[in-house]
């Protein structure tokens, strides 16, 4: 092995990874085993809401709600089924009367009610209409960690059977505790198909066992690493158990998209004839730059979640980009360090190799033998009829996202469970058998001195809102009072979100506040519209600016947003045509509630896009290497993509593994982010990277690189270049056309000018 300082070939940066490998690797070992102690229980502090304003006006009134009037913002529910008996007969009161005891004297719950302890007025709405069923309703107090316990040490007592009645357990804070204990439970089945189907088809592409074990424990440190980031941060602000699951996927799916890019590329260098060293360093210049590179736009996508006030995006704004840059940093400090002590046993167990009849070939002889030949024949297709595969993807991928034209946007609720879920169940119930939807009304807060003629005033004047089926109320303590407004469709559909806006915008003697479940639907999308600009602006320009450094054109930045963009119709229609119009449903096992979540769209649109530019990377960079080297545009599009197809289409295969894995949760929210992630990965690594980007870059020509003198200034200086001017190791006869290099073994050289 050379020296590292007399090699020309070893940078600082190879020196300092490489100087002490055993070293380096022990103390990443310790880091992680910190790790583990420092994330252990942190799913149990993570909340399962966060879809709100926290700002907004029905945030501050349900606030407000909760402190004065406890008892009027009920989030326990028990469904009281008295069977063939009527609910009013007396032996099921008289139980149900036990129950509401019991359940009041209960520590951390206060406001307890119920049909039968109720004032004339509110009793129907707590009477299932074929009055067979009843609700006893209360208030559990606390924060959610706190509601949860207490919800576990009640719960066990009440649900079941109760002489006459049979009791189940529902209501707000029912369905998030099981949302979050099915969340945790789905991740552990999740990782446990996961990780054994991404190991064989990391052997399968690598060949190697050992090369293979490579990108599993990246992914592992850089999931363990953003644990102990979560539970910190989980001192310091509100965060998302749902962000755990993109914890999982990312941190499989990009450990592999960059150890395999930097491993096939030291299994190139070894197979060329360099020391372990030497190869460390060239991949390091070359493949470690373009990782780098890459993460950087993926952080940069899912940062601008964090210009939104609903911490369930921020959750996984906080997630991403923790996961992302730890992955790339085991990827360019741990990596390198095994490949200096595997060395030439980073091949061993070479399964390929056990199965070929005949002579076994030297290295040597297996790197430079013509491979690629199916992505050679595409990219000669592609690039001969180019209008045609330009205009033709662009069609279908528009068609297959015109059903994102009728997204309807609603609440995460209930529905987001399995069908057999009990507060599923529950809410089921209510909703089919009781009149007025119970829980689904709007409640007006009146804050200022005001007089029972003054409400009552108030009280006619919203009565003849078109919407409104009834207004009861108000309850009045002290200076504050609240109305319940119960319209007359369903409680988020249009009708009750104009609703909405028609009270905010009644006059009234005092200061009114509105919230209910359409309320926090309005401000929800309202906070969503205000500042979807201002992320989708951040993402565009930075990238822009990210792939001008990386290509110096003017035109390839323009067109990696325009086609990352369209890469994600297919995903947004199909969200629709699936999760919201309901096919599919009974395969895939959901309930559609006709809706999509408001959040949804945003953060599947940062993720997908994220990715997008990760696959991006590999073949610009690729290309752009080629374009420096020989100076034909058209024959460094084609060897770009022959190059780099086989890499991309591993990964993402591989992603999409992951992410269907993530896909079989039973909350679907979870089921929607990982099947909708996974179809974005296919159709952009297989459609767009392979057929429209080539086909584009064809029709543009040499103006593809064109930049204005002031900018190429700029890029020289500032830029990234992918190549050095020399020839890439096992190119063969460029001039002729003639392609050696099979795309496994992609030389992303990116070293910085100036």
């Amino acid at each position: 092995m050379k020296d590292a300082d007399s090699s020309p070939r070893v940078g600082g940066w190879t020196r300092f990874v490489t100087a002490r490998p055993r070293l380096s690797l022990l103390v990443a070992l310790v880091v992680t085993a910190l790790a583990v102690l420092a994330g252990s229980g942190v799913a149990d502090r993570l909340g399962s809401g966060g879809w709100e304003d926290p700002d907004a006006e029905s945030t501050y009134a349900t606030r407000a709600l909760e402190r004065a009037f406890p008892a009027s913002q009920p989030n326990l529910l028990l469904l009281v089924d008295a069977g063939e008996a009527s609910v009013d007969d007396p032996a099921v009161a008289a139980e149900a009367e036990k129950l509401t005891a019991r359940l009041a004297r209960e520590k951390g719950v206060v406001g307890v009610g119920s049909y039968w302890k109720a004032d004339a007025a509110a009793a129907p709405a707590l009477r299932a209409e074929d009055g067979h069923e009843a609700l006893i309703a209360a208030r559990i107090t606390g924060d959610e960690k706190q509601m949860g316990e207490t919800l576990d040490r009640i719960a066990p007592e009440l649900r079941g059977a109760h002489g006459p009645v049979q009791v189940s357990v529902g209501g707000p804070v029912a369905v998030r505790h099981e949302m979050q204990t099915t969340i945790q439970e789905d991740l552990i089945r999740a990782e446990m198909i996961a990780l054994p189907v991404t190991l064989v088809l990391l052997v399968m592409v690598f060949g190697s066992a050992v090369a293979a074990l490579l990108p599993l424990g990246i992914g592992i440190v850089a999931i363990l690493g953003t644990n102990a980031v979560l539970r910190g941060l989980t001192e310091l602000t509100d965060v998302s158990v749902f962000a755990m699951n993109l914890t999982t996927a990312l941190g499989l799916g990009l450990a592999v998209d960059y150890a395999l890019f930097i491993v096939r590329r030291f299994r190139e260098e070894l197979a060329a004839g360099a020391e372990p060293l030497t190869a460390v360093g060239t991949t390091l210049r070359t493949a470690g730059r373009t990782v780098l590179f890459s993460a950087l736009t993926v952080a940069v996508s899912l940062a601008a979640m964090l210009v939104f006030p609903q911490y369930f995006l921020r959750s996984f704004a906080y997630a991403g980009i923790a996961v992302v840059l730890l992955a790339a940093a085991a990827a360019l400090i741990l990596l390198p360090a095994a490949l200096i002590l595997l060395g030439h046993r980073v091949d061993a167990l070479d399964l390929r190799r056990l199965f070929r009849r005949g002579r076994r070939p030297d290295a040597a002889e297996d790197a430079a033998r013509p491979q690629g030949g199916a992505w050679a024949l595409t990219a000669r297709v592609v690039m001969r009829r180019a209008p045609f595969f330009a205009l033709g993807t662009t069609a279908v991928l528009v068609l297959l996202g015109l059903p994102f034209l009728g997204v309807k946007f609603g609440t995460a609720d209930d529905r987001q469970l399995p069908s057999s879920a009990e507060s599923h169940v529950v809410q089921q119930h209510i909703r089919d058998g009781f009149p007025g939807s119970p829980g689904g009304g709007l409640e007006v807060l009146a804050e200022g001195r005001a007089t029972p003629a003054e409400y009552t005033a108030y009280k006619e004047r919203i009565s003849e809102l078109r919407q409104v089926l009834r207004v009861d109320g108000p309850l009045v303590r002290g200076e504050t009072a609240y109305f319940t407004v119960l319209p007359k469709g369903e409680a988020v559909d249009d009708p009750a979100q104009t609703l909405v806006g028609e009270l905010r915008a009644a006059p009234a003697p005092f200061d009114t506040k509105v919230t209910g479940a359409a309320a926090v639907l309005v401000d929800s999308k309202d906070a969503i519209a205000e500042r979807l600009p201002v992320a989708v602006a951040f993402i565009a320009v930075v990238t822009l600016l990210l792939v001008f450094l990386l290509t110096g054109s003017v035109l390839i930045p323009l067109q990696a947003v325009v086609l990352n963009a369209l890469s994600l119709t297919a995903m947004f229609g199909a969200v629709v045509w699936v999760f919201q119009d309901g096919h599919l449903s009974g395969l895939l096992g959901f309930t559609s509630p006709g809706s999509i979540e408001t959040t949804l769209p945003v953060l599947m649109f940062c993720v997908a896009f994220g990715l997008s530019m990760d696959y991006g990377v590999f073949l610009l960079s690729r290309i752009k290497e080629e374009y420096d080297t020989i100076g034909d545009h058209e024959q460094a599009v084609r060897h770009g993509l022959q190059r780099t197809g086989g890499l991309i289409t591993a990964a993402a295969v591989i992603l999409a593994v992951v992410m269907v894995a993530i896909g079989t949760s039973r909350v679907t929210n979870t089921k929607m982010l990982g099947l909708g992630i996974a179809l974005a990965v296919l159709m952009d690594a297989m459609i767009v990277r392979s057929l429209l980007v080539p086909a584009v870059m064809r029709l543009t020509g040499r103006a593809t690189w064109w930049a204005p003198g002031p900018l190429r200034r700029f890029h020289e200086r500032f830029g990234v270049s992918e190549s050095d001017g020399t020839p890439a190791v096992g190119d063969g006869a460029k001039a002729g056309g003639t392609a050696v290099e099979e795309p496994d073994q992609a030389r992303d050289k990116v070293t910085a000018r100036g």
